[in-house]
């Protein structure tokens, strides 16, 4: 157990104003198991993982035409939010537009002049594999991101460019290189290369991972924050991937519901619903403020009155810095720091992070359905008259 010094006044009648007392403070316990030794080895990763990705969708980038080319990245869970992690940065920085794409159906504006990035870390995740087809149906130019499975085999089969990752990891702790990959492969769409930049922003973040995992660290201290409390974690628009991460690693490491929303838009609605929450329901929730450094004045203005309208409905009210202008370096760090956070939450329960198991049961549940997977649609039988 990690130790702290806690402050307790002493009673009025002695005159004294207070004293120290050493105490074993079992918030959060010291991290034994296997599960989240391997957790925290791959989130201390992070920075290299995203070096490498890059590097390597760097080798199979691609070209940069006249014009403003209609980019898809599709992909489920782990592999879906390293896209939208990417969509952030490129649509901010770039002329380019990136749909991300969660389900088999692809928009019918797929045709042959788009390109298409495939994100799978196992290869075998139905609805990614689904939306290859379709996509090469319609002739689209495509991009494969996996550690193997059926759709590297039909990419290998079918000559079309596969960006191979690590196996052996859960989906989520492969974010930094399929993140990496995706901006890799699209870096010529970007005024100068990244990859300078993708090395500065790995240096940083790896001299702060220290103090994330740290049981007095600012990750640690969120957990603690959060509590027993359901957490909803705000991020402006910018960084709204970033707080669906913090959400999907508190749920899968932590094993506990969490939410997730967007600043400004949550001002036309969700304002109304924390304004009609009562005391003792809000107790019982806390609200993480993804804040960067470079949001709009505006956006911070209002996020400082939902801070005090939270605060007066007794809702714990937390603060996650992103305190880098760089927004790449920002985002990057954030993931960090969520993830830490979500590993220190999983402490409190004495959960093991690894294991997955709700996801392991429903795969295998549509692996031996008959009617779990969608049948393809086929033209009606006519019998014979």
């Amino acid at each position: 157990m990690w130790v702290r010094f806690i402050y307790f006044p002493r009673a009025r009648r002695r005159g004294r104003k207070g004293y120290l007392r050493r105490r074993a403070a079992t918030l959060v316990p010291k991290p034994d198991s296997l599960g989240d030794q391997r957790m925290r080895a791959l989130a201390a990763e992070l920075p290299s993982a995203l070096q490498q990705g890059f590097a390597w969708g760097r080798e199979l980038s691609v070209p940069n035409g006249e014009g403003s080319p209609r980019v898809y990245a599709v992909g489920m869970g782990g592999s879906g939010i390293a896209a939208d992690l990417a969509r952030g940065i490129v649509e901010s920085e770039t002329r380019w537009s990136l749909s991300v794409v969660r389900g088999p159906e692809l928009p019918r504006s797929v045709d042959d002049r788009s390109t298409a990035i495939f994100v799978s870390y196992s290869g075998n995740t139905w609805e990614t594999v689904r939306a290859y087809e379709v996509a090469g149906r319609a002739g689209a130019r495509r991009t494969v991101i996996a550690s193997g499975g059926a759709l590297a085999e039909q990419a290998e089969a079918d000559g079309v460019p596969i960006l191979r990752i690590p196996p052996g990891l859960p989906p989520r702790s492969a974010v930094g290189h399929m993140l990496g990959g995706i901006l890799g492969l699209l870096d010529s769409a970007f005024p100068e290369s990244n990859e300078a930049r993708v090395e500065r922003v790995a240096d940083r973040v790896r001299t702060v991972i220290g103090q994330y995992g740290r049981a007095s660290g600012p990750a640690a201290a969120l957990a603690e924050g959060i509590g027993d409390r359901l957490p909803f974690v705000y991020a402006e628009s910018g960084f709204l991937a970033l707080a669906r991460r913090w959400k999907t690693q508190i749920e899968e490491n932590a094993k506990r519901v969490a939410a997730f929303d967007e600043v400004p838009e949550l001002f036309h609605n969700s304002l109304v619903g924390w304004d009609a929450t009562g005391r003792t329901e809000a107790s019982r929730l806390a609200v993480v403020l993804l804040e960067w450094v470079g949001e709009d004045p505006a956006v911070g203005r209002s996020l400082r009155y939902l801070e005090r309208l939270l605060r007066v409905r007794s809702v714990r009210v937390l603060k996650a810095p992103l305190s880098s202008e760089d927004r790449l370096e920002a985002l990057v760090g954030g993931i960090s720091l969520g993830d830490f956070t979500s590993l220190f939450l999983a402490g409190r329960r004495r959960v093991d992070p690894y294991p997955v198991d709700a996801i392991t049961r429903l795969k295998s549940a549509l692996a031996t359905s008959a009617d779990a997977r969608p049948a393809k649609r086929t033209a009606p039988t006519r019998r014979a008259r």
